[in-house]
């Protein structure tokens, strides 16, 4: 977005011919925050970041808090210095997931080739719905007013003839917007911008090519290419020569294959107690599993990520048989655990990730044993909780511990049960 920031010199109109520019990308507004906003119409107008109140980091902010320098992922602490009288609300997961299927479902009904690319937003290819709803841009616009009059919440929408500049394009569109780039204007717009707009270009690439004085796409385009290679890499060096270009192959990929899945929670209080750890991760050890039945994969690799009150960060992980139940993937995750020490300054994040994802048919296998029936058992749960909500029906073991933490059994005895059971 930085780099949107720096090229606004080329948010300009490139031409209205939307013939061959069939690729749209649709980008949620703001998305966590705008859900939250309705919940609460009562804050809108009003700086409102979504993240943890003392600890973590932003994970949305609305635009009023923006202007204040409020960024996605920067430390809370950091946002409350810079806008002080903003409103800080609690996440809250399951909201977003049902926002975003609406969503999807609605993109769906436009063309069933529909690339998910986050929680958020998702690459269209419109070319076989054009004959059907009308010209790209007309589809776009009807997008955005579907999802706002259904869902109410806003969307952007970048339109153009490939993955690349229709992404770059979306940004353009924001706040609540849409914007094209006619195809004959592909490769105009693309030299207009700085080269940190290209994909794959970080800060460190970008300050490396800039030292070349490739400071725009255009100063990149007419770089030779032997030379550039010498720079980033060769695989890297032809992929960005590409694409200054205006070349991106990509197809839509209407499945689009994840890598890994996995759930996390930082703390606002270090936690120091081993009890209350392992419920945390039994929870997100469901969190996990259910994600994974949602996508339809299996785990073959188990990850424990921890990290202390120094910000010293533990990673460990084990290979089990592929699974999605959340009951193999807390007992790896637990026998991770204990072999880590705790120290007395306690623990301010947790989590669980799935690694090694076997995808469809190659993922979930029938199995005539208690791992099956657990499996059914949880797939059962996974129905009552999107219907009723995730605290419609939790494991027990966590249920009763939090019964005792309300009448203060916790804080006063240690659970001689041992870990909470799956």
């Amino acid at each position: 977005m930085a780099e949107m920031v720096r090229a606004a010199g080329a948010r300009r109109p490139w031409g209205s011919d939307d013939s061959e520019a069939t690729v749209l990308h649709v980008d949620m507004d703001a998305f966590f925050a705008e859900v939250e906003l309705l919940s609460h119409p009562e804050l809108r107008g009003r700086p409102v970041i979504v993240g943890g109140q003392q600890r973590g980091v932003v994970l949305s902010a609305t635009y009023e808090a923006r202007a204040y320098g409020v960024s996605s992922a920067m430390p809370i602490a950091r946002a409350r210095q810079l806008c002080p009288h903003a409103v800080v609300l609690p996440p809250h997961p399951a909201s977003y997931a049902s926002v975003s299927a609406e969503v999807m479902a609605l993109l769906q009904g436009v063309t069933p080739l529909v690339e998910k690319v986050s929680i958020d937003e998702a690459f269209l290819d419109i070319a076989g719905s054009v004959r059907r709803l009308g010209p790209s841009a007309a589809i776009a616009q009807r997008i955005r007013e579907d999802v706002r009059s259904r869902l109410g919440v806003p969307a952007s929408v970048g339109i153009a003839a490939t993955k690349f500049v229709a992404k770059l394009a979306s940004g353009f569109a924001k706040p609540d917007g849409s914007y094209l780039v006619p195809k004959a204007a592909t490769v105009a717009f693309l030299h207009s911008l700085p080269v940190g707009a290209l994909w794959g270009v970080g800060e460190k690439t970008r300050e490396r090519l800039e030292r070349y004085g490739l400071t725009t796409v255009a100063d990149l385009a007419g770089y030779p290419v032997a030379r550039l290679q010498r720079i980033v890499g060769t695989a890297a060096g032809r992929r960005l020569h590409e694409l200054a270009h205006g070349r991106d192959p990509r197809a839509v990929e209407p499945e689009r294959i994840e890598k890994s899945i996995g759930a996390e929670r930082t703390f606002d209080h270090d936690i120091s107690d081993r009890d209350e750890l392992r419920s945390i991760l039994l929870e997100l050890s469901h969190r996990v599993a259910a994600r994974l039945r949602r996508a339809r994969c299996t785990t073959a690799t188990v990850s424990l990520k921890l990290r202390h009150a120094d910000f010293t960060t533990i990673t460990r992980s084990r290979t089990i048989t592929p699974s999605d139940v959340a009951h193999d993937l807390y007992t790896t995750a637990l026998g991770l655990f204990e072999a880590v020490e705790i120290p007395p300054s306690g623990v301010r994040l947790l989590g669980v990730r799935a690694e090694q994802l076997a995808h469809g048919s190659h993922g979930v296998q029938l199995r005539l044993d208690e791992a099956d029936h657990r499996r059914e058992a949880e797939a059962i749960m996974d129905g009552v909780r999107e219907r009723f909500g995730p605290s419609a029906l939790r494991p027990a073991s966590l249920l009763q511990r939090e019964t005792r933490g309300r009448h203060g059994g916790e804080s006063t005895s240690r659970d001689t049960s041992g870990p909470p059971r799956p």
